[in-house]
């Protein structure tokens, strides 16, 4: 543990779907002085996102799902075109973006790597986020997708080319930080044709 970091208190704020907690802790500054910080904190677990291109054909598989947050800050529909993603809960980082490709998008895809990993809004959200690529063709869909009812995901699959979502990007209409950063990823290391 960091010696410059003393933890003083911990509330539970909220456990209603993650927990939210308040934490109060010292901090060490460089000329040896301690100062007091209160902050929240919100712990939903840790994440996995995979962004599905096909080389051959120029395309990426894309959702798009409802989300109440985008809704609540100006996202007149509150419609996110994303990439793939689920919360690891018990699973490994691989195995969980297996079953989450398969149940968002309908794909079976067994060839999946790693790219990098990332905390994604660090100032108050605890989760990092696992990022992976792989490659698909239509002999790896094995249903329509969609999310899981029982899970209340209702989501659409859109199949695109790389480019219309890449330009996405700069028009506005992809707005989802993990999905731009996996565009992004994927036109650096030329994935796509």
């Amino acid at each position: 543990m960091n010696k410059n970091i003393e933890i003083i208190d911990k509330t539970l704020l909220s456990d209603n779907w993650y927990s939210l907690h308040k934490i109060q802790f010292k901090y060490r500054k460089k000329d040896g002085t301690w100062e007091t910080h209160s902050r929240e904190s919100y712990d939903r677990g840790n994440g996995a996102t995979i962004l599905l291109f096909n080389k051959k054909q120029g395309t990426v598989i894309l959702t798009r799902q409802f989300r109440i947050p985008t809704y609540l800050n100006g996202n007149t529909d509150g419609m996110l075109i994303e990439a793939c993603a689920g919360l690891l809960e018990k699973d490994n980082a691989e195995d969980c973006i297996r079953k989450e490709a398969e149940e968002e998008t309908g794909y079976l895809v067994s060839d999946v790597r790693k790219v990098f990993e990332s905390y994604m809004s660090p100032g108050s959200v605890t989760e990092i986020v696992h990022f992976f690529v792989a490659e698909y063709d239509s002999s790896m869909k094995i249903n329509e997708g969609g999310g899981l009812a029982e899970e209340e995901e209702f989501i659409e699959v859109l199949e695109m080319k790389f480019e219309e979502a890449y330009k996405m990007i700069e028009i506005g209409e992809i707005k989802d930080g993990k999905t731009i950063m996996l565009l992004q990823y994927a036109k650096i290391n030329n994935l796509v044709g």
